[in-house]
């Protein structure tokens, strides 16, 4: 392997390493640590300094990372919480903010200034879950009505998207019916698979035995994990869907068979968030930076003019939509659920990489949509914190969250 490729994970890795680290020394400074990742990526990277470009194993490393951002956001549904009113008003919730996206998005394209309006639609009606959760468990309201409602929509939108994704921009050259096909028995084996496995953790025959190696070398619970990772993403690939689809279910099927998880492997999540977050998870965020074309935005006056404009649609997007939780919450706390629902920024990185691919995204709009992201992460949790009435720290819920994103993503 060429010496160069060494040299180039060693500067990654070095940021990773330091950006973070510095964040510490100002903790007074809230700023997502994703947001200095891929600001660092751009400064190191072809478009400024020119250290460091993507290579093979920066490349393969980043996969895994996007693998993993992936398949803790699938945990991070809460499946209890998926029911009563608030599932239908989130439901609807996200119906309007896909409606009113598509309808921008069909503007913004006869303007000249947006990609193909399903795809915009898509990419605007995402909301970083990672950021959401960590924001409500500092402000001590992450078990209150309001802090239900911002989890619920937030899931939702999270996987729907994510779903919409896969199905209508898949990479792969079949049309969208077959693709639909494809879905339908993709999750069929979901369910099979799930239900499976679930009676298999619970046999009093396998149990002990994991119980037994899950804290030795062969640390079985995380092999498990990344053997169901691997295996979701080898079938959805194998159908014709994306590979994102598939890591994000293999998320969500550990959280729904992971019943014992406080009693039995406590450290399980743990283990598989240092994996994620201290290895692969910055390497895709900063190798997001290194593709940053920032030459395309800032050499043309319409790109750069296009990031406040997808700024205010994310936050006509989502937050218009919270309105609905208005008889539930109120109206400071509906203002601050409408600002975290239009924080985005992780969905929105992968789907202009997937857009810029097939060619639905040119590189000034893909930067431009980019940078709406790292802004919308930078502001508004920030004034959804402002507006809301200061709580006490609410008692500890069963669930953890995406720490990382929140201090990355």
């Amino acid at each position: 392997m060429p010496a160069s490729s060494f040299s180039g994970l060693l500067v990654v890795t070095a940021i990773a390493f330091a950006m973070p680290l510095l964040l510490g020394f100002a903790p007074g400074v809230r700023v997502p640590s994703i947001v200095v990742e891929i600001s660092a990526g751009i400064i190191v990277g072809p478009s400024v300094l020119g250290w460091v470009k993507v290579d093979e194993p920066i490349q393969v490393l980043a996969l895994l990372g996007l693998a993993f951002v992936l398949l803790l956001g699938g945990m991070e549904i809460d499946f209890e919480r998926l029911s009563g009113r608030l599932l239908r008003l989130a439901g609807l919730g996200f119906v309007v903010s896909f409606a009113l996206a598509l309808g921008i998005g069909v503007v913004l394209r006869a303007a000249g200034l947006g990609p193909t309006p399903l795809l915009l639609a898509i990419m605007l009606s995402a909301t970083s879950l990672g950021v959401v959760i960590p924001v409500l468990k500092d402000s001590g309201s992450l078990g209150s009505e309001f802090g239900q409602a911002v989890i619920t929509a937030a899931s939702i939108a999270d996987f729907a998207t994510v779903l919409l994704l896969s199905l209508l921009f898949s990479g792969q050259t079949t049309s969208t019916g077959t693709r639909l096909f494809l879905l339908g028995g993709f999750a069929l084996l979901v369910v099979t698979i799930a239900l499976a496995l679930a009676g298999v953790a619970r046999t009093m025959l396998l149990s002990p035995v994991l119980q037994r190696l899950q804290d030795t070398t062969a640390q079985i619970r995380v092999r498990g994990a990344f053997l169901l990772l691997a295996a979701f993403a080898a079938l959805a690939e194998g159908l014709g869907l994306e590979v994102i689809l598939g890591a994000f279910i293999a998320g969500a099927i550990l959280r729904l068979i992971d019943q014992d998880r406080m009693m039995l492997h406590a450290q399980f999540r743990l283990k598989l968030e240092a994996i994620g977050f201290g290895v692969f998870i910055p390497f895709f965020f900063i190798s997001s930076g290194l593709k940053f074309n920032l030459h395309a935005l800032v050499s043309s006056p319409s790109a750069l003019a296009r990031v406040p404009v997808f700024l205010a649609a994310l936050l006509l997007v989502r937050g218009l939509p919270a309105l609905l939780y208005r008889p539930l919450i109120g109206g400071r706390q509906t203002l601050a659920a409408g600002l975290l629902q239009a924080t985005s920024l992780g969905f929105i990185v992968v789907a202009t990489q997937i857009g810029m691919a097939l060619g639905k995204i040119d590189q000034a709009t893909g930067a431009a949509l980019v940078a709406a992201g790292m802004l919308s992460v930078l502001l508004f949790p920030l004034a959804a914190l402002s507006v809301t009435p200061g709580r006490q720290p609410a008692a500890p819920r069963e669930g953890p969250e995406l720490a990382g994103l929140a201090t990355e993503a």
